[in-house]
């Protein structure tokens, strides 16, 4: 208790309540008016655009003859026919299987282009032998004789196949075999089973070649797998290879690639991405060890943990050279035909972060079978240091604070909100009524004109937390454990940047990730995709490397943030400035992180607002024309966390328009 100025005593106790429910019910206030604002913004949006769709269709040629047909009194006839067909776009999955089809015609390997290829093989400096292993048990006779003849036709005859049956005792398999007859195949029959990886490692001892290639018994490569693998070894000294693979479904027709991203670790310790092909020296197998039987179903991605930790050089070839046949016995055509398979891939992770020396969980996703979520443990409990940058606004300042204080779970943290240039009395009052609420809340002013790297290279100034957080004004925090989530990842000393997934208020997805060369500059993954989306390859689900994430909701350890120079307030003072800081993190070796485990909603330039004035589209076009001198190189050479074959002009990963050559 204490003394009020009218001589009677004032509860401390009970006047913090009244600060803390004064404060929450502004935060109520305000998040309902920011709720109402976005609707009326949506909804004025959304009148316009149909106002003006209306407009090009009534004032159409097209609908000039309809009104034309209709008094004649065939409108009603057609408008029956239409909506029996259905009136409705083609899903995403349809456009993306038209557009396979004629990817894959564009890609055909012709007599010429064959022939050109060859040339180009006999000319290699270095001719390395590549031994096929390929386990076989039961396999159907025509599925047999297939994979088998997708090696004998090679572009690059420098190969041999190694063969390990594993006891099969089907007839029509066993004078498969027998009617194989060819010097460059080695066959050993195995006279109990020993299950795909002991197979496997049966066949790896017959081999004799340099490098060794892996082909499942009813899969098939395409013609110039080997020449590409032979070319990229020669380019690089690679001495782990792996490409695009797409699927045979049950009539042979080739659906549903899978353009791969470069070398991502933290995607493979999500998902075995890699599959097929994979060509590896025969050193790095022999290093790497045997394939693990008791992993069976899994051994082949913890085989791709174990050589890709120990690989001098790992490359990626972007193009389709390997087709998964689809089958019930396969988890391509059915995840759910190795029940166990699942299982064991969470001992292939469990293994793989002790061999690292790594604490941490692994969990299969509830939703996607093969798909895992590596959940490191906290090294210590640092001090986390939250910027947040605002220009008046008070009704956002509110909301983001109340977010942080009252949703986060992680209690060590400072909140540092940078004020630039604010104006309004309610903007000061919320800085006091928000530093009052809680200790760990406090305001500086950085009062010059708008730069976003200088403000928050400002606020990182006067930090005292090892890890910085750059939170934009108009986040709303979904996730509880969301500092702890970014947190995991920014610990590990290999790690730059680490962002979250971000939704606009309409649910939509708003980051997910950024991709370098879109629109020649960047942009966001699955931009615009419905929340619940799984994304290319479960892409929106899962732990992965890219490129750079947003600053609007990003955490990196303030010592790299200092070694870097922090965001360069000279080049970018607006724009790219986020994506010029993570690139800058890549250069020096590290990692940069998505997690969709931190979410968040954002409203996206609700105090500055969008580059549509005169003068900032002329300031924008400068950052940007400096953002690619700077990064011409990775701008030329493209993402290496995205695919060439994907579309550069859109957000959707979608297929990139192919002229006909491969």
């Amino acid at each position: 208790m204490t003394d009020d100025p009218a001589g009677g005593e004032v509860d401390k106790d009970a006047l913090s309540r009244l600060r803390r429910e004064n404060n929450r019910l502004r935060r109520e206030i305000a998040a309902l008016r920011v709720q109402a604002a976005n609707e009326a913004g949506r909804r004025d949006a959304r009148e316009r655009a149909l106002e003006t769709a209306l407009d090009d269709i009534t004032g159409s040629t097209l609908w000039r003859w309809a009104v034309i047909v209709r008094d004649l009194g065939v409108y009603r006839v057609l408008s029956a026919l239409r909506g029996r067909a259905g009136g409705e776009a083609l899903e995403p999955g349809a456009r993306r299987a038209g557009q396979y089809q004629a990817y894959v015609a564009a890609t055909a390997l012709t007599p010429d282009k064959r022939r050109a290829l060859a040339a180009r093989a006999r000319e290699l400096e270095h001719r390395p032998l590549i031994s096929v292993v390929m386990p076989v048990h039961n396999t159907a006779p025509e599925l047999l004789a297939s994979a088998v003849a997708s090696v004998f036709n090679q572009v690059y005859e420098h190969w041999e196949l190694c063969i390990a049956d594993d006891a099969s005792d089907r007839p029509e398999t066993l004078r498969a075999l027998e009617g194989i007859d060819d010097p460059r195949v080695r066959l050993r029959r195995l006279d109990r089973r020993h299950d795909i990886a002991g197979a496997t490692n049966e066949a790896i001892g017959l081999v004799g070649g340099e490098y060794i290639a892996f082909l499942d018994h009813d899969d098939r490569l395409a013609p110039d797998a080997l020449l590409e693998a032979a070319l990229e070894i020669n380019h690089s000294g690679a001495d782990f290879i792996y490409t695009d693979e797409d699927y045979l479904d049950a009539s042979g027709a080739r659906v549903n690639p899978h353009f791969k991203p470069g070398f991502s670790p933290d995607l493979l310790l999500s998902h075995n991405y890699i599959t097929h092909l994979v060509v590896a020296s025969r050193d790095l197998v022999e290093r790497a060890g045997p394939l693990r039987p008791e992993l069976s179903g899994a051994q082949d991605y913890d085989f791709v943990l174990r050589a890709t930790e120990i690989a001098a050089r790992v490359r990626r070839i972007p193009k389709v050279l390997y087709h998964w046949r689809m089958s019930d016995t396969s988890t391509a055509g059915r995840a759910e035909s190795k029940p166990r398979a699942a299982e064991r891939g969470v001992e292939a992770l469990r293994a793989a972060l002790e061999r690292r020396g790594r604490s941490g969980t692994v969990t299969v996703d509830p939703e996607v079978p093969h798909f895992y979520h590596v959940r490191y443990a906290l090294e210590d409990e640092p001090l986390i240091s939250i910027i947040i940058p605002f220009r008046d606004r008070s009704d956002l300042l509110h909301c983001v604070i109340g977010d942080v204080l009252e949703t986060s779970t992680w209690g060590n943290f400072e909140i540092v909100g940078i004020s630039n240039d604010s104006v309004e009395p309610e903007t000061f009052e919320a800085m006091r009524d928000l530093s009052a609420l809680d200790a760990r809340v406090r305001f500086a002013e950085y009062n010059a004109p708008f730069s976003y790297s200088a403000i928050v290279n400002h606020g990182a100034g006067r930090c005292a937390g090892e890890h910085l957080v750059l939170l934009n004004n108009d986040i709303r925090i979904m996730s509880a454990d969301w500092l702890q989530a970014l947190l995991e990842h920014s610990q590990r000393e290999e790690v730059g940047a680490v962002g979250g997934k971000l939704y606009y208020p309409d649910g939509r997805i708003q980051h997910a990730g950024i991709v370098v060369g879109i629109d020649e500059y960047a942009g966001h993954s699955h931009k615009g995709f419905p929340s619940g989306h799984q994304g290319y390859f479960n892409r929106l689900r899962v732990v992965q490397n890219v490129s750079a994430v947003t600053g609007a909701f990003m955490m990196v350890e303030k010592r790299l943030f200092e070694t870097v120079g922090g965001f360069d307030e000279d080049r970018f003072a607006v724009a790219c400035n986020d994506v010029d800081f993570c690139l800058r993190l890549r250069e020096r070796g590290l990692w940069n992180v998505f997690t969709p485990h931190a979410e968040a909603w954002h409203i996206e330039s609700a105090s500055r607002g969008y580059e549509d004035s005169p003068e900032k589209k002329q300031r924008y076009a400068r950052e940007r024309q400096c953002f690619v001198e700077r990064h011409r190189a990775v701008l030329e050479s493209g993402d290496p966390f995205y695919n060439p074959n994907l579309t550069s002009t859109a957000e959707d990963f979608s297929l990139r328009e192919l002229e006909a050559q491969r």
